[in-house]
């Protein structure tokens, strides 16, 4: 069966919210339990919009997205229709299960997983109403015969950015199309990402695969948004190289010029001037070019390193050296005996056996000192004039999130800072026999939730939709070029209380470069959704137009501009005739 037109939504006033908005009160559904969801008007708008057409909802990290799709779920199993909710990892699955099954007023939501038996996973598809699951399981259980495809009426993706190339997402949302179509039922098609790719096509791409037909986005600066987050304080410190670095970047950098000039006088690049993507999309230009394999993938390897050492420092960048001998491939052996690589290794060891690193790390620890963390109770100042003060009042239990991209720094920043007498913990993903399991990543996660540490250095596995409590500080260790890791992590502060983001930029090195990259994709992905949804709309040949939340006409126009953001690319349902069926 289809979504349903009325969702029976109403709310109940609320003394115990302090936003200062015409929708106080407490979510009221037959379904949901009493005063367990804040009602707030950006949600049940979006919901509404979702509740008629396959929608994309973009909204950023600690905005309930997740509250979006119980909305939808309560109102599907309230008309009888089966729910499907997918997630791409065990711990996100689980995570959203809980919270469904916290909130839901019904027996019939079960989980699945890798883990879970072959006959239990035959029952719960044919008996529960709501199933959490992964897709692998669920595409290898539809194409098993395990699950009758055509029998849900709402089929919703988290992070939906995923949704590309042979990500199994596509297939999915395929496959049970076209089953619901054939019994006449049909199927609404949900999508949730923090932020959008901040390419064009990609996002053609995802709308097409997931079969969507507009793209609900909604920022901190969505009139409807605002009253529910708080001010958010980005600080950017700059960070120069110390002089060894400097002479160790050198010597790489010596290494991948003479690679680049050989790649040059072969034909495979026109320039010397090329980045990191330009050699990977190089690989398939090179059949043929005989003597072209070694050196360009001696230059992916030399860009790779430069780029560790530019954003990492000393230890990532020996580790890197170390496991590149030791792990061999095309040209390894010739690259690993280079000259000028061999000095730069050489010249970090000793400094690293000497206690250098990067000056990131005692930037860090001077910082969480001047915001006012105390190292040994795990609190910091109410204020940073107090931060020298020893007057346990001017004190309250604090949390930081560390992000960085790489295994080897979560090590050396997580030493660094418990030697400094902080209260760390970890969160990395697993790989191979390496790193921490789902339940253990989960057992990190509660243990900072409980404050039984009060700073959490992560990897991106902590950017991407894990229920992190919410930080007073969050930390990027280093940059990202990448709109959707910029926003998750961003979003991890400044949302029931004020926040604040420190990012750290190595000056004149390929981690400014990624600084300055993420901040330009961050403002394209802006006008990019307004671009899509008119190519969808023409597609489709539905140009109707919506209302935005302030009651203002939308003309769906691209725009760079943050403050006009909101009202120029989301559409709310305010003009939908049966919004007061269920908004009270």
């Amino acid at each position: 069966m289809g979504m349903s037109t009325d969702m029976g939504i109403g709310s109940s006033s609320s003394n115990n919210n302090n936003n200062n908005n015409d929708d106080d009160g407490w979510i009221e559904h037959e379904l949901i339990k009493p005063r367990s969801i804040e009602k707030r008007g950006y949600q049940i708008s979006i919901a509404s919009v979702a509740r008629q057409k396959n929608t994309l909802v973009v909204l950023p990290t600690g905005l309930g997205k997740t509250t979006i799709a119980l909305l939808l779920i309560a109102d599907t199993l309230k008309h009888g229709g089966r729910a499907l909710f997918l997630a791409p990892t065990r711990v996100l699955v689980h995570q959203h299960y809980n919270f469904l099954k916290e909130h839901i007023l019904h027996d019939g939501i079960a989980v699945l997983t890798g883990n879970t038996p072959r006959h239990e996973r035959m029952e719960v598809w044919s008996s529960a109403s709501v199933v959490c699951s992964t897709p692998q399981v669920t595409l290898n259980d539809i194409e098993r015969g395990f699950i009758d495809a055509g029998d849900f009426a709402l089929l919703v993706f988290d992070e939906a950015h995923r949704a590309v190339g042979d990500y199994s997402y596509g297939r999915i949302a395929s496959l049970l199309a076209n089953a619901s179509s054939s019994t006449g039922a049909g199927v609404r098609i949900i999508g949730f990402t923090a932020t959008l790719p901040d390419d064009k096509e990609k996002v053609l791409e995802i709308a097409s695969n997931l079969m969507i037909e507009r793209i609900e986005v909604r920022d901190e600066s969505s009139p409807d948004v605002r009253p529910y987050i708080k001010d958010t304080k980005i600080e950017f410190v700059t960070i120069t190289l110390t002089p060894v670095m400097r002479r160790i970047r050198e010597h790489v950098e010596r290494a991948l010029q003479s690679r680049l000039e050989e790649l040059k006088r072969l034909g495979v690049i026109s320039s010397t001037r090329v980045n990191m993507s330009n050699l990977i999309d190089a690989r398939e230009s090179i059949s043929g070019i005989k003597g072209s394999t070694v050196p360009l993938y001696s230059a992916i390897r030399l860009s790779h390193a430069l780029k560790v050492l530019d954003t990492q420092g000393i230890t990532a960048f020996t580790r890197f050296y170390e496991r590149l001998r030791e792990k061999g491939g095309i040209g390894v052996r010739s690259l690993v005996e280079d000259r000028e690589l061999r000095s730069a290794y050489e010249l970090a060891r000793g400094a690293e056996l000497s206690g250098l690193e990067h000056p990131k790390l005692s930037r860090l620890v001077e910082i969480l000192r001047r915001e006012g963390f105390s190292p040994d109770e795990g609190y910091y100042s109410v204020s940073s004039s107090n931060s020298n003060s020893n007057n346990n009042s001017n004190y309250r239990r604090g949390k930081v999130l560390i992000f960085t991209s790489y295994r080897d720094s979560v090590e050396v920043i997580t030493s660094r800072l418990i030697a400094e007498g902080f209260k760390v913990g970890y969160l990395i993903g697993k790989a191979g026999e390496y790193g921490l399991k789902q339940e253990e990543q989960v057992e990190a996660v509660n243990r900072f939730r409980a404050g039984e540490y009060s700073i959490l250095v992560a990897t991106s596995v902590g950017e991407e939709g894990l229920d992190i409590a919410e930080c007073n500080l969050v930390i990027f260790y280093d940059n990202v070029p990448s709109a959707i890791r910029f926003v998750q992590r961003k979003g991890r502060t400044g949302r029931r209380m004020p926040g604040k983001v420190i990012v750290l930029v190595a000056k004149d090195t390929i981690d400014e470069a990624y600084h300055w990259i993420s901040r330009k994709k961050v403002r394209q992905v802006r006008s990019i959704a307004s671009i899509v949804n008119r190519i969808i709309a023409n597609r489709t040949g539905n140009n109707k137009d919506y209302s935005s939340s302030n009651g203002k006409s939308s003309d769906i126009s691209s725009s760079d501009d943050g403050a006009s953001y909101g009202n120029n690319i989301y559409h709310s349902s305010t003009n939908l005739t049966n919004l007061d069926d269920f908004i009270k």
